[in-house]
């Protein structure tokens, strides 16, 4: 039995499984090796300080697998925004031919993207903004349940209902995000009428992930009740691990009249990265889903996909089968 979906015929990959665009962790080691193992993945664009850092990361990739993987381009406000149509150049210039997008208005992002025969997944949190993406020419897209690591949304919708919810109004295919780890999730997210399963948090958990062990094992030791919401009074609202720096964070962030400005010299990304890095937890941020309480070891890529989906097809054909009556 294959799991065939409109999400592997779309991306040419053999399993639904794709590997979320994760800043600092998405790398050649660990998007090589889920492709390799037959899912999707995904380089993170923005982890490269510049275009032409890029174009060498893809060229690296090139040269540790034959198999399709894509880039993921994460557009953000800011007052000073980043060259992103150099970063689209390079994607353009690379040959990929499968892109990511995620963040603030892709519209030009997307327009050119397609213009070049790329196929395009949007990020979503919302029904409402997947509809939109939709109508923007996206081929797909990802939408992020509550349970999510990064920027869930503001509207605190579980999978359970946003997935499902989404594949009642969307006719292109979707990626379920979010609180998904093992066969279970995938068998569930199939159920809710996703084409597959993007997972970031339990990747970062596997032996071909790039980041110091002790995280890998601070992620293993955790469950769903270690992570922390952030940035909720700023609208922003984000979920890392929980630490001592995101405890501080909350609670300035609590306080009357908090501003962002507060907590930034808590929350850069030069700390987060040195989390990963050097494996203390309590530098910086790290950011991480409420999967946690599913992740119990450290596989390879190739040894966690080919679990999940072996599972998947033994629930599918064994317990979900024995359940029904004639």
């Amino acid at each position: 039995m294959a799991l065939r979906t409109r999400i592997t015929e779309l991306f040419g990959i053999e399993h639904p499984v794709i590997q979320g665009g994760m800043q600092w962790v998405g790398r050649a080691e660990l998007v090589s090796a889920v492709s390799n193992a037959g899912g999707l993945g995904i380089l993170t664009a923005l982890t490269q300080p510049t275009p032409d850092h890029l174009r060498r990361e893809i060229d690296r990739c090139r040269n540790m697998t034959d198999k399709p993987f894509g880039i993921n381009l994460t557009i953000l406000p800011s007052v000073s925004p980043l060259p992103y149509a150099d970063y689209r150049k390079a994607i353009i210039d690379s040959g990929v031919k499968i892109v990511e997008t995620a963040g603030y208005k892709p519209q030009e992002h997307v327009d050119e993207f397609k213009a070049h025969g790329i196929t395009v997944v949007h990020k979503c949190t919302a029904v409402r903004h997947a509809l939109s993406a939709e109508r923007m020419g996206v081929d797909a897209v990802s939408i992020d349940g509550f349970e999510a690591a990064g920027h869930p949304g503001e509207d605190d919708i579980p999978a359970l209902v946003l997935v499902p919810a989404a594949a009642d109004k969307l006719k292109i295919p979707i990626v379920a995000s979010g609180g998904y780890g093992d066969a279970r999730g995938l068998v569930a997210a199939l159920a809710l009428g996703a084409d597959g399963i993007n997972m970031g948090t339990r990747f970062c958990a596997t032996v071909e992930a790039p980041i110091h062990e002790s995280i890998k094992q601070l992620l293993v030791n955790s469950d769903e009740r270690s992570t922390n919401l952030i940035f909720r009074t700023f609208r922003n609202t984000g979920r890392v691990i929980k630490s001592s720096v995101s405890d501080k964070v909350v609670e300035i962030g609590e306080m009357p009249g908090a501003v962002f400005a507060d907590v930034q010299p808590l929350v850069s990304g030069a700390l987060g990265r040195k989390a990963l890095e050097t494996g203390d937890a309590e530098v910086g941020l790290v950011w991480a889903g409420q999967v946690l309480g599913l992740i119990h070891d450290i596989p390879t890529c190739r040894e966690l996909i080919t679990r999940i989906v072996t599972e998947a097809e033994a629930i599918i054909c064994g317990r979900l089968r024995g359940v029904v009556t004639t």
